[in-house]
Parts: C-alpha cells; sequence; structure tokens
C-alpha cells in the first residue's frame, strides 16, 4: 500500500492528515487519552513535548557557514514576513478586543489568530516550491526560515505591540531547546547529520497531537472565516514579500510568493502561549482552529498562484531575453 505517498500528494499532508486525524479523534472522543493513559496519553497530549525536540532538531540542522545569497534571501523574506505581521498586530488591536470578537461574521477572530497565522512561513512547502520554480540559493533560504518556528517571534509581536508581557526567562525558554541543537550541530556535523533525520519524522507526531487540541465544531463555527484568514494570509503578506524578494532579495517575486503561506507549527502557537500567558486562554481555541484553517488554505492555494507567477515571469524573462539577443544581433 502505499499510503505515505498518497498523503504526501496532499500540500503539507504529512502535518495535515494527523492533525485531522488527532482532530476527529478530539471531537468524538476526548476522554481517550486519559482511558488508556500512559504512552497513549503522552501521544496525544504531548503537543509541547513533541515540539520542543523537533525545535531541538530543527536547530541542529541549521549550518552556520550558510552562503551569503542564502543569508540576504532569506533574511530578507524573514524579516519581511515578521515586520508584516507586527504591523498587523498593531493595526489590529485599535479594533480586537483582548477577549477576540465575540458575535457576528467575525466572530472568534483575535489577534493572537493573525499574528499566529502570518508570522510563519511554511518552509517545507517554499523549499518544495523553490526546487521547482526557483533557484539552489532561494531553495536553501528554508534554512533561515526555521528561525521563526516556534512560539518566541509571537511572543516578541505580542510583547512589541504592547498586547502582552512576558518574563524574559519566558522568551529563553522558547528558544533555548533550537539554540542548544544548532550549537551541537555546529559544533559537530555529526551531530547535525543524525539529529536533522529526525525532523520530518516528528512532523506527523507533533500533528496528531495538536489536533487532539482542535474540536472540529469549531473549526466548522469558523470555516469561513478561517478561509477567509487564508487568503488574507497570502494577500497581505504575500505583496510586500513579492517586493521585498524583487527589490532587496534580488529575485523576480517568486520566492515571495512562495514564502506567503501559514507554518503548519503555527497551530500550536496559540496553544503554547495561552501556556506561557494565561490571558490568552478564552481566545486558545477559537484561534488554533483559525490558524489551521489558515494553514490549509494557503497549503492549497499558495504552490497555485506560485506556478501562475512564475509562468508569467518566466515569460517576461525569456521574451526580455530573445530582444536582447536581436538587438545584438
Amino acid at each position: 500500500m502505499k499510503i505515505k505517498a498518497t498523503i504526501e500528494r496532499i500540500p503539507g499532508g504529512m502535518m495535515l492528515i494527523p492533525l485531522l486525524l488527532g482532530a476527529v479523534l478530539n471531537t468524538f472522543a476526548p476522554e481517550t487519552g486519559a482511558y488508556f493513559g500512559s504512552f497513549t496519553k503522552g501521544m496525544i497530549s504531548g503537543t509541547v513535548p513533541i515540539l520542543a525536540v523537533w525545535f531541538f532538531c530543527i536547530g541542529a540542522s541549521i549550518d552556520l557557514r550558510a552562503t551569503g545569497t542564502v543569508l540576504r534571501k532569506s533574511g530578507t523574506l524573514v524579516i519581511t514576513k515578521i515586520a508584516v505581521a507586527w504591523v498587523v498586530a498593531m493595526i489590529a488591536a485599535s479594533f480586537i478586543p483582548d477577549e477576540g470578537i465575540q458575535t457576528g461574521m467575525f466572530a472568534g477572530l483575535s489577534v493572537l489568530a493573525l499574528v499566529s497565522a502570518m508570522d510563519m512561513t511554511n518552509g517545507g512547502l517554499y523549499a518544495s516550491l523553490m526546487n521547482q520554480y526557483g533557484t539552489k540559493e532561494e531553495s536553501g533560504a528554508f534554512v533561515l526560515m526555521s528561525l521563526e518556528s516556534g512560539p518566541l517571534m509571537t511572543m516578541v509581536i505580542l510583547g512589541s505591540a504592547g498586547l502582552a508581557s512576558f518574563e524574559p526567562h519566558h522568551f529563553i525558554g522558547a528558544v533555548l531547546p533550537f539554540l542548544v541543537g544548532f550549537t551541537l550541530g555546529n559544533l559537530d556535523h555529526d551531530f547535525r547529520a543524525f539529529f536533522s533525520k529526525a525532523t520530518p519524522t516528528l512532523i506527523p507526531f507533533f500533528g496528531f497531537a495538536l489536533g487532539n487540541t482542535i474540536n472540529l465544531n469549531v473549526i466548522l463555527d469558523t470555516g469561513l472565516l478561517g478561509i477567509m484568514l487564508g487568503v488574507a494570509v497570502i494577500v497581505i503578506t504575500g505583496i510586500p514579500l513579492i517586493l521585498a524578494d524583487k527589490f532587496i532579495g534580488g529575485g523576480n517575486g517568486t520566492a515571495g510568493i512562495a514564502a506567503s503561506s501559514a507554518a503548519g507549527a503555527a497551530v500550536a502557537n496559540p496553544v503554547i502561549i495561552a501556556q506561557i500567558n494565561p490571558a490568552f486562554e478564552p481566545v486558545a481555541a477559537s484561534a488554533t482552529a483559525l490558524v489551521a484553517a489558515s494553514v490549509i488554505v494557503t497549503a492549497i492555494l499558495v504552490p497555485i498562484i506560485t506556478a501562475v507567477y512564475s509562468r508569467r515571469m518566466g515569460g517576461k524573462v525569456k521574451e526580455k531575453a530573445l530582444v536582447q539577443e536581436a538587438q545584438h544581433h
């Protein structure tokens, strides 16, 4: 049976399918973990420890000696993405109450949901798209995008926008596993090779655990809003990313489109941040559902838009080359 191959045909499938299975289990049999206990409970409710190991392995996989081109490209995209999320947080905080919107078409929307959906790129999706439509250096920009993984950037944005306060040791705690992995991976390349292999393996496990924090009834309640949020992520972050890629990163904008997705790992941020700061607990459930929906929407739309954009830009590049060649002759 080709189960793995079938799952991988779905954009972000190794994350999204286990997440959906976990959500189904949590919706129809929410006491499963408590009933079986032991390792089964640990797998069902182990979002934070599984993600901690994943962040460690991500850190270990990053080579400090990345080329200047890769750093310029990835740094441009990462900084732009985070900056846009920060601007959105500042603007949204003026209109959205701390407890989120309670009624109407936008019920369930919160600043936490907006920031979590917008401040992280689906690095795996980006890398696969750039392998097909970009250069080797553009594909390698996935490396620095890993720095967005986890709740740290979301915490920084919420804190700097005056929407929350976090103790300094909480910021350190959010990034420490990543830094330890990064240090070990660069001190010993054998460690990098060893730990980096675990990165894709852990994805379905934290996807399943994340799904067990989601009730499908909440997704149904926020379904249209989740779709709208996914489209908003592409439009609001995509346009600045295209411009940054063209005028700073030295590309033609394709990498910017490819980076305009919502990261699967971002689904965990509302829950993790609510654990660190209980003030976010009232909006964590709806924010998780909205971010999950936006991950699915962007995983479907971003490859399509990237392909269309790349073909258009490729055509213009070829046309320009033909004109220059004709003029030369």
